[in-house]
């Protein structure tokens, strides 16, 4: 007795099933992720060149030409890369001092709607206070030395941080609020197992608009304190006409907030897993 088989009749018999989209773009995701920004920093780049070598659109002494400024970068970099290892030291200490700071203000804000009302508004007129004013102010108050540039760095850092935090713990889901309560959890249980990782995703958010900020206040602080990071390099090189190495340290200050940015995304995709499981990708 022999077996038949039959075989699918149909438009897709015999016809291989294309991949899930899913699959498709974890595959695509390390073209993406190397190739675009690289692709990018080259049409900077050649933008860079036309406007000053290509074009002459530019006068060197206000914007040398890449190549002048990779040599600068090169010649001084006995000098550079130490002033680089200052800031990035400068940044990353005030920044992580006002993301303590911030969040337990937010916190405190986000419990307590009288304490909301009494210090938002004091909270707000200090963010609008121009932090380069208080430049010179800071080493009066402060003296020389790093205090100064890490006050710089806080002023500028912690608003953000302040209130993304009280957004994310006064915007709670309801149905993960009235879960709590359901199952009668105290306040800390609810705050440490529903609200605040319910919050941090929007935490995130402000830690990010933070980041950049706290190179802008290390530079700005540099300007006006004995401290030779890349801002002190910026006035010294600028003062003695050397404008291409000027540059070259405006430069590393960008690739300094650009790694220090990717490494806060890393930090951000490996601590909160399951944000992109449950929110809708692009």
């Amino acid at each position: 007795m022999t077996e038949t088989r039959t075989r699918p009749e149909g438009p897709s018999a015999g016809v291989v099933n294309p991949p899930a989209p899913a699959a498709r773009g974890r595959r695509a995701i390390p073209v993406g992720a190397a190739g675009l920004p690289f692709l990018g920093l080259v049409i900077a780049l050649a933008c860079w060149w036309l406007v000053t070598t290509g074009f002459g659109l530019v006068h060197p002494a206000a914007l040398p030409s890449p190549q002048a400024v990779g040599a600068a970068m090169v010649e001084r970099s006995g000098v550079l890369l130490p002033a680089l290892g200052i800031t990035t030291s400068m940044t990353v200490v005030g920044f992580l001092l006002s993301t303590a700071a911030g969040v337990l203000i937010g916190i405190a804000l986000a419990a307590s709607r009288h304490l909301e009302r009494m210090f938002a508004p004091l909270l707000v007129a200090v963010n609008a206070v121009p932090k380069i004013a208080l430049g010179p102010l800071l080493v009066v108050s402060f003296g020389w030395g790093a205090k100064p540039v890490l006050t710089m760095v806080f002023l500028l850092c912690f608003f953000p941080i302040v209130l993304s935090t009280a957004t994310g713990l006064t915007t709670t889901p309801a149905d993960l609020a009235e879960l709590a309560r359901s199952l009668h959890a105290s306040w800390w249980q609810s705050f440490r197992k529903v609200r605040f990782p319910a919050a941090l995703p929007q935490v995130f958010v402000g830690l990010k608009v933070a980041m950049p900020l706290a190179a802008i206040g290390a530079v700005i602080g540099e300007f006006y304190s004995d401290q030779p990071g890349l801002g002190y390099q910026i006035l010294q090189y600028n003062g003695i006409g050397e404008t291409a190495t000027a540059w070259a340290a405006i430069v590393l200050i960008a690739a300094m907030s650009i790694g220090l940015y990717s490494l806060l995304y890393l930090v951000e995709r490996l601590a909160l897993p399951w944000v992109r499981a449950t929110t809708s990708a692009r």
